[in-house]
C-alpha cells in the first residue's frame, strides 16, 4: 500500500491547470490520509481556482495516478492557493503564455473591441484605430475574430491572402497595418457553420501559426455580444484592455454595458467607451441633429467606471479614385481626426 511520503512524490509534477506550476512548487499538497486495510487515499490539495471545469480534469488525472499505483479509492478535497502563492507565479504565468502567443514577442499590447449587438460600428472602430496607431508611428496588427461577421478585409480593401512561409502563415499588409481574418479563409462569402470548438482552434492559430513580427499594437475586432468566441479570446489574453462601443441609443448601450462586465469579470482593464453615430452634422446649417438619442455612451461609461474616449458623428471617408477602402477615414478627414484623439488617447493609458 502507498505510503504518505510516496503519494507526495507521485503528485508533486503535476501541474496547477492555471499558474502552469507543479505541486511540489507550490506546495500544494495540503494533507494525506492513508487507510490501508481498504487502501483509500485522501488528498486535500491547494490551487488557484476550484469549482472549474480544470478542477474536474485535475481531478480525474490524480485520481488516475494513484489509482494506478495502488489505491483503490481515492478521496479529493481543493482549497484555493493563499493569496500570496497565486499572485508570486500568476504574473510568471501570464508572461509566459503572452510570450507564447506571438511566438515570443512580450511587448506586444493587447487591445480588444467589443460591443453588446452588431451594426454599431464596432469594426470599423477597430480598423480607424489601427490606422490612427499607425499613423503615430506605431507597429500595428488587427485580428478580426468576428469570426461569423469578418469585415475587416472588406473595409480596408484588402484583396491579397496570406501566403506561407515555412509552417507560418504571413499576415496581409495593408496601410502599413498587418491583417489576419477568417474572411481570407472562406470562399465566395460562404457562411460559417462550424461548432464552437473548430473556431477555438481556428482563432488560436490566428496567434500561434502566424508570423506577426514585431508589434507594439494587436487589436482584436470580437463577435458582438458574450458568446463563446468572446469568452475564447478573454481566456487567451491574460491582460489584454478592452475598448466597448456603442451608439447613443439607450438599448445600444444597455447590451454594451454586458460586454464590458464580461470584460471587467474577467479581470480585463476597460480603457474607455467609443460612441458611434453620435450625431449627424449638416453641411449647411452646421447643426447636430442626434439621429439615434443621445447620452447612451456616457451612460455606459458611467456603468463601467470608465470614459468615454471619443463620439464620432455619421459620415462617410472621401472617395479617392486610385484607393477602394471604404470604411478607412483619410487623415485630413474630421472622423480621422477624431480618430487620431481617440488613438493618441489609448496610447496614453496603455503606456502610463
Amino acid at each position: 500500500m502507498l505510503t504518505k511520503e510516496e503519494v507526495i512524490e507521485l503528485l508533486n509534477p503535476v501541474k496547477d491547470p492555471f499558474l502552469h506550476r507543479t505541486f511540489k512548487e507550490l506546495d500544494a499538497v495540503k494533507d494525506v490520509t492513508i487507510k490501508e486495510e481498504k487502501k483509500h487515499v485522501s488528498v486535500k490539495a491547494g490551487i488557484a481556482k476550484t469549482n472549474t471545469a480544470e478542477q474536474m480534469k485535475l481531478q480525474q488525472e490524480i485520481v488516475g495516478i494513484l489509482k494506478k499505483n495502488g489505491a483503490s479509492t481515492v478521496g479529493l478535497r481543493f482549497e484555493q492557493l493563499p493569496d500570496e502563492v497565486i499572485k508570486k507565479f500568476q504574473s510568471a504565468a501570464d508572461e509566459e503564455k503572452e510570450s507564447t502567443l506571438l511566438g515570443g514577442s512580450k511587448d506586444t499590447k493587447f487591445i480588444t473591441v467589443a460591443s453588446g449587438k452588431g451594426g454599431v460600428g464596432k469594426s470599423t472602430v477597430t480598423v480607424n484605430l489601427a490606422i490612427s496607431l499607425m499613423r503615430l508611428g506605431k507597429k500595428v496588427g488587427i485580428i478580426d475574430a468576428d469570426i461569423y461577421g469578418f469585415s475587416v478585409p472588406d473595409m480596408m480593401g484588402v484583396e491579397n491572402r496570406p501566403a506561407v512561409r515555412g509552417k507560418k502563415l504571413i499576415p496581409v499588409e495593408r496601410f502599413g497595418v498587418k491583417v489576419i481574418s477568417m474572411g481570407f479563409f472562406v470562399e465566395d462569402n460562404s457562411p460559417i457553420i462550424w461548432r464552437g470548438p473548430m473556431l477555438g482552434k481556428m482563432l488560436n492559430s490566428f496567434f500561434s501559426e502566424v508570423e506577426w513580427g514585431d508589434l507594439d499594437y494587436l487589436l482584436l475586432d470580437l463577435p458582438p455580444g458574450t458568446g463563446d468566441i468572446a469568452m475564447d479570446v478573454h481566456e487567451l489574453l491574460p491582460t489584454s484592455k478592452e475598448i466597448i462601443v456603442t451608439t447613443p441609443h439607450p438599448t445600444a448601450a444597455f447590451v454594451a454595458a454586458r460586454a464590458g462586465q464580461m470584460a471587467l469579470k474577467t479581470e480585463h482593464e476597460i480603457l474607455g467607451v467609443v460612441e458611434n453615430m453620435a450625431y449627424f452634422q449638416s453641411e449647411s446649417t452646421g447643426e447636430k441633429e442626434y439621429v439615434f438619442g443621445k447620452g447612451g455612451g456616457e451612460k455606459l461609461a458611467e456603468a463601467l467606471s470608465t470614459k468615454v474616449l471619443g463620439q464620432l458623428p455619421l459620415q462617410q471617408p472621401y472617395e479617392e479614385e486610385d484607393v477602394f477602402a471604404p470604411s478607412i477615414y483619410q487623415e485630413d478627414h474630421p472622423i480621422g481626426k477624431e480618430y487620431h484623439k481617440i488613438a493618441s488617447k489609448v496610447v496614453a493609458k496603455m503606456e502610463e
